[in-house]
């Protein structure tokens, strides 16, 4: 009964780690568009991808990608899903969160 026990919670486990990425993807991109409209339009794309990239753990390092044009900001961002422990191998899937918003007028 005991490897069924132990079998249960790692699966329990992995299925916290899959959500958790999933709220990671997701916040980091919300965040990564809210810091691009409040910057000024020539470093929308760095600071978006600066405050994408500062709100993801090291544990989970993963790729953000910015877009602006027509008004509108985007962010884009890659997680890969830690196998059992953040820091290490991930699984060949990747969770990502996608986030957007109208740019801020100056003026």
């Amino acid at each position: 009964m005991l490897p069924l026990i132990l079998l249960t919670l790692v699966l329990l486990w992995q299925f916290v780690l899959l959500g958790y990425t999933f709220t990671l993807a997701g916040n980091a991109a919300d965040e990564a568009v809210r810091a691009a409209t409040a910057a000024d339009p020539g470093a929308r794309e760095g600071a978006c991808e600066a405050a994408g990239l500062e709100k993801l753990p090291d544990a989970w390092g993963g790729t953000v990608s910015c877009g602006t044009g027509g008004g509108y900001v985007t962010a884009d961002v890659t997680l890969r899903v830690p196998v059992l422990f953040p820091g290490s191998i991930g699984f060949p899937f990747e969770v990502e969160g996608h986030a957007g918003a109208v740019e801020e007028e100056t003026g």
